[in-house]
């Protein structure tokens, strides 16, 4: 497998760091897997599932989106984004796409986006979905209800008083706070990623993982949540575009199994035609992560390999 990283420039100058990892060069390529990680980490870690997409003849491309990891301006803004930042996101992903397509201009585009990643990757695929063959949703969920609105009055207010950079651990823990109830005793406070404890461990030590985001980072977040998934917005995405929902029964994100059959039926009401749920039993958050990754990694390359065929 080669590795390398580079720098894309966004719309208003940002520069967007983007992760690289492509076959041997006497490995056949049959596609390219674009990857949008989830809040609060990297797109470097998502290294070993390049590789075994790799070893299947696949190239694989992760930004670091805004407020994350080698993009984020500084550790002062690491979490942090502005107004309509959230949409950014997304922009920057199509970048991403438009440059895959004048790097691999015969090679089809695949979508994986993880938690964050995938309600962005849900937007993206409303925008941009007309460029992808296939695309997989992990550690999503389905519309929210009236919090996100009491969600996004909170931000602003805290916000005004203290400016939208403030790192509130009120907005935190009601956003994250009872996600590990499930999973006590704890020994950390994101047991809820994984059962391997030693990918947790590496979370809690990586300083580009598990952060405090900001009021502002939330504000943006909870519009974003609000919006995708309106039916007229899901009504856009192309009817004919194969997608794949996985995710965890023990997933705090996905309400515990319960939100993806949710935005399955919704996907489905609003005309997309070809959508598969699977559902792991006592799986967390992060299943590219979790003890059951091999079975995850080889049920995506499988559904990758046949929407292909």
């Amino acid at each position: 497998m080669q590795y390398h990283t580079f720098i894309l420039q966004a719309h208003d100058g940002l520069a967007l760091h983007i992760n690289q990892w492509s076959p041997d060069e006497s490995k056949p390529v049959r596609a390219v897997v674009q990857i949008a990680h989830g809040m609060t980490e990297t797109g470097s870690r998502y290294e070993r599932f390049a590789r075994s997409l790799t070893d299947h003849g696949y190239i694989v491309y992760a930004n670091d989106h805004r407020g994350h990891g080698q993009t984020a301006a500084s550790n002062e803004l690491l979490g942090h984004l502005e107004a309509n930042d959230m949409k950014h996101m997304v922009q920057d992903m199509d970048l991403l796409s438009r440059h895959i397509e004048a790097a691999h201009p015969q090679l089809p585009l695949l979508l994986f986006g993880h938690s964050m990643g995938s309600f962005l990757s849900t937007d993206y695929l409303a925008k941009y979905g007309q460029r992808l063959t296939g695309a997989v949703l992990c550690g999503s969920n389905g519309p929210r209800g009236p919090e996100l609105g009491a969600g996004i009055v909170l931000a602003q207010l805290i916000g005004r008083m203290r400016g939208r950079t403030y790192h509130s651990n009120l907005i935190n823990n009601m956003a994250f706070g009872g996600f590990n109830r499930r999973f006590q005793p704890s020994e950390t406070s994101f047991d809820w990623l994984s059962r391997d404890k030693d990918e947790v461990r590496k979370y809690v030590e990586d300083p580009y993982c598990g952060f405090i985001c900001s009021v502002g980072f939330y504000e943006e977040m909870f519009r974003m949540l609000r919006r995708i998934h309106q039916p007229a917005q899901l009504a856009r995405i192309p009817n004919d575009l194969p997608i794949l929902l996985i995710a965890g029964d023990m997933d705090p994100v996905s309400n515990f199994g319960k939100g993806v059959p949710h935005l399955e039926k919704l996907l489905k009401q609003t005309g997309s035609q070809s959508v598969k749920m699977i559902t792991y039993k006592e799986g967390r958050h992060e299943l590219l992560n979790d003890t059951n990754r091999d079975e995850v990694t080889a049920d995506v390359i499988q559904w990758f390999d046949q929407v292909l065929a």
